[in-house]
């Protein structure tokens, strides 16, 4: 089949090269323009290695864009990571229109942090969504759906890397076949059943020792590796990504005053909350790289009863 691929970045390199390597014609690729200063898009970069067409609007609603499209009459469009609007009279251009990857089970945690939210929320499981772009956001009818259990210990990462981006590869190649060969079917998404959630970034990361130990776990595996829960001590940032979650099993078990240090592990802090304590592993302070938590707290002079959150 004849594919134009819309993307960015590695999850959009992934599809290239999975498309590539079944012997599938790549005619052309679409990718966001790099901000100046910003890493050059892997997608990008693998496109033009291979000698492919690179085209990089600032909008994809151009009629640069709709031309470029046009020209190169693909038999499907595939979206894969994008966060341009992409509009109607672009993604019905090619001859069995276009596919788009969310890394959630729409209609659940439509928007840009879908994969955050559910680990936050302390949800057991997500997935991944083939669907139909529209003109509303994530709001097409769905093509293929996929489900990955969620750990109790997972992080933003190992849902991710481990689970959604090789399985949302596989599944693009997959729902690309069936709709070449007229053997999907489109599911209208409930609307009833539809949640939003936007962007899981630095206000959204901050943790609030007073909450309960597992809401406060959860976010920090949601935010691990992006953003990054944050908390502050003596009025500086001081980031928390690797950390194990101790649940009070008894009001006796209780150790120290919430949101404050708590002692020392062998691996790292303890800090108490409502509930149990975190054992946090793994930080990244304001002015520094990120380390290993118990070296952080000897550099420190950190000592029992220190107020985290100030």
């Amino acid at each position: 089949m004849k594919i134009v691929i819309i993307g960015q970045q590695d999850f959009g390199k992934a599809a290239l090269e999975a498309f590539l390597a079944r012997g599938e014609d790549v005619a052309g690729v679409f990718c966001a323009p790099e901000k100046e200063g910003a890493k050059p898009d892997p997608l990008r970069l693998a496109a033009e290695e291979l000698g492919i067409p690179v085209f990089q609007f600032s909008s994809l609603k151009s009629e640069e864009a709709l031309s470029a499209m046009r020209d190169m009459a693909p038999d499907i469009g595939v979206m894969a990571y994008v966060l341009q609007f992409a509009p109607q009279e672009l993604v019905t251009i090619p001859t069995h229109g276009t596919i788009q990857y969310h890394p959630s089970l729409l209609p659940r945690y439509r928007g840009p942090s879908s994969i955050n939210w559910p680990i936050i929320k302390g949800d057991r499981e997500t997935g991944l969504t083939i669907f139909r772009p529209t003109d509303g956001l994530d709001e097409g009818p769905v093509v293929l759906q996929k489900k990955v259990s969620i750990g109790p210990d997972d992080t933003l990462g190992s849902v991710y890397f481990d689970h959604l981006f090789p399985m949302g590869v596989a599944a693009l190649l997959e729902a690309a076949d069936q709709v070449v060969a007229g053997r999907h079917q489109e599911v209208r998404q409930d609307e009833a059943q539809a949640t939003y959630e936007g962007w899981c970034r630095g206000a959204e990361a901050r943790i609030h020792w007073a909450q309960h130990v597992e809401s406060i776990y959860n976010l920090i595996r949601g935010c691990n590796p992006s953003p990054g829960a944050w908390t502050t001590v003596k009025g500086q940032k001081l980031q928390i990504f690797d950390a194990h979650l101790h649940v009070f099993r008894s009001f006796g078990a209780v150790r120290g005053k919430v949101g404050t240090l708590s002692g020392l592990t062998s691996q790292g802090f303890m800090v108490t909350a409502q509930g149990g304590q975190i054992e946090v592993l793994r930080v990244k302070p304001e002015q520094g790289k990120k380390m290993d938590a118990l070296v952080y707290a000897q550099e420190q002079g950190w000592t029992e009863g220190m107020v985290l959150g100030d």
